[in-house]
């Protein structure tokens, strides 16, 4: 069962919060992220992406970029910028956006349940994206961006934290992009102790989003037990930081897709094919079609959106291939667009949801020379729901990639694990 303990974290020091906590490091381009640091040196992202302290002529990976972020946390710490908790507290995390509220329990869980898949996931990582947050992490001796993980609501938890939201919050802020964040210390003995009674009951977590910071703190984790062959496993470096979320306030949003041609195929050639799998309709309104269902889909060609409906005979009960991702895959971005392997092929792009469908429009038109008989096309998605996560990783599946986009975006800084 899960081991998820809490922990003594290094935070912001009243006041600071705002301007520490900082989007997560892999949301930006190098030139984006030194905008935000020279804009305001006090981001936590100066850190998580030290290498907005040089010229660009020094390589991303360099040594000294590793090195840079490690003296620049001890030194914050050491100017009082972040504090130390003298107890090991779990902490509520509160993000509300555009009125919608999910609240998550920060705490470290166990490399363990990552070891024996208690902590499931569902995609695969990047070897070369891991090597980045490894040596981060390794240098720091501290985990500094939480992963976000997802249970099965329990009726112990959010009890609890219904009781200690009606109390005071540490941190209660609005960032730049209007997510309301607030903070709360869960310190009673009592309820700590629930808490981890609870999260010892529930039978698997799930990773929602973080997969590669999640990977890389339990291959530190893992290097640091070979490192300390007489380790007993209650050391800081065998567990990482999290924030879990129950699963009845968890919102995925759409992943949607653009394809820059039609793989050779007229419009009207490219209609037909789609026909054959899915019933297809000009949206009526002119506006862009959002799915409202499983299995239907929108499409964005030429200038008109067209609602697409999976005819049965194509639906599928498999875990996977039953996914709105695997079908429109399989059935089109495959089988008729030629994409074999969408991770690779440099003639598609992924739109997360929150960039909107009027996105998919201006992409898609890009690609547009009608004189030339040339189309782009873009595809809105249906979300996939959590509960199809859970069934995925529950049979030890993997999902398509780019299958979910989670929002709001957990902020780094705000929790640090030193280790």
């Amino acid at each position: 069962m899960a081991v998820i303990r809490p922990f003594k974290a290094v935070r912001p020091a009243k006041g600071m919060e705002e301007k520490i906590a900082a989007l997560p490091y892999d949301v930006y381009s190098r030139a984006e992220a030194k905008v935000v640091v020279d804009k305001n040196p006090d981001s936590f992202l100066a850190i998580d992406r030290a290498e907005t302290q040089f010229p660009d002529s020094v390589d991303t990976y360099a040594d000294e970029v590793y090195a840079k972020a490690a003296s620049m946390l001890k030194d914050r710490i050491a100017k009082g910028d972040f504090v130390q908790e003298d107890k090991a507290v779990y902490y509520i995390y509160e993000l509300t956006m555009d009125g919608r509220t999910q609240t998550g329990i920060t705490a470290c869980a166990s490399i363990d349940d990552y070891q024996n898949a208690v902590i499931k996931k569902h995609e695969n990582t990047r070897a070369d994206k891991e090597v980045d947050r490894i040596r981060h992490v390794d240098t720091c001796s501290a985990q500094t961006g939480p992963i976000f993980l997802a249970y099965r609501e329990n009726a112990v938890i959010s009890g609890i934290v219904e009781k200690v939201k009606k109390g005071e919050a540490l941190y209660d802020f609005t960032s730049d992009d209007g997510i309301r964040h607030r903070v709360f210390v869960i310190s009673d003995d009592a309820d700590i102790e629930a808490i981890e009674k609870a999260f010892d009951s529930i039978g698997s977590i799930y990773i929602a989003d973080g997969h590669h910071r999640c990977a890389s703190a339990v291959k530190v984790g893992l290097k640091r037990r070979e490192e300390n062959p007489g380790y007993n496993g209650s050391e800081e470096f065998n567990f990482f930081l999290s924030v879990l979320f129950p699963d009845n306030e968890l919102m995925i949003m759409d992943y949607n897709r653009v394809v820059h041609d039609l793989n050779g195929n007229t419009v009207e050639g490219f209609k037909e094919k789609i026909s054959a799998v899915f019933d297809i309709n000009e949206a009526s309104s002119g506006e862009p079609y959002k799915p409202a269902s499983k299995g239907t889909f929108g499409m964005y060609i030429d200038g008109k959106w067209y609602e697409l409906s999976i005819k049965d005979a194509y639906k599928s009960a498999d875990p996977v291939d039953g996914l709105d991702v695997s079908l429109l895959q399989k059935y089109v971005l495959d089988e008729i667009l030629g994409i074999k392997d969408p991770k690779t092929d440099n003639r598609i792009e992924f739109v997360g949801g929150i960039r909107g469908l009027k996105e998919l429009e201006v992409r898609s038109d890009k690609f547009t020379d009608k004189a030339k008989g040339e189309f782009g096309v873009a595809f809105s998605m249906f979300p996939t729901s959590i509960g199809e996560l859970f069934e995925v990783a529950d049979a030890g599946r993997l999902m398509p990639p780019k299958s979910t986009w989670f929002e709001p975006k957990l902020r780094s800084g705000i929790f640090i694990h030193l280790i």
